[in-house]
C-alpha cells in the first residue's frame, strides 16, 4: 500500500466522521449558545440548566438523522473492507 492510498483512506474516514458528528455538534452548540444568552439576560447562573435541552436536542437529532448516520458509517465500512479485500 502506498502512502497516497493510506492518506486517501484516512481522509475518507475523517470526512465521514465529520459528516456523522456535525449535526449533533452543531445542534449542541446552538442550544448551548441560546441557553447561555438567556442565562446572561435573566442572570440565572444555573450550571445544570443547559443539560436537559442539549440532551433532548441530541436525542431528537439521533432519532431524525440516525438512519442517515448509520448508512454513512456502513458505506465507509464497506469501502474500507472492499479495499482491504483487494490487497
Amino acid at each position: 500500500m502506498d502512502a497516497d492510498i493510506a492518506m486517501q483512506l484516512l481522509a475518507d474516514t475523517l470526512i465521514a466522521a465529520a459528516k456523522v458528528s456535525a449535526p449533533v455538534l452543531v445542534a449542541t452548540l446552538l442550544i448551548g449558545l441560546i441557553i447561555s444568552v438567556v442565562q446572561v439576560v435573566t442572570q440565572v447562573q444555573e450550571m445544570t440548566l443547559t443539560f436537559i435541552p442539549k440532551l433532548i436536542a441530541v436525542g431528537a437529532i439521533c432519532l431524525v438523522l440516525g438512519s442517515w448516520m448509520i448508512a454513512t458509517t456502513v458505506e465507509l465500512a464497506r469501502h474500507l473492507f472492499s479495499f482491504a479485500a483487494g490487497l
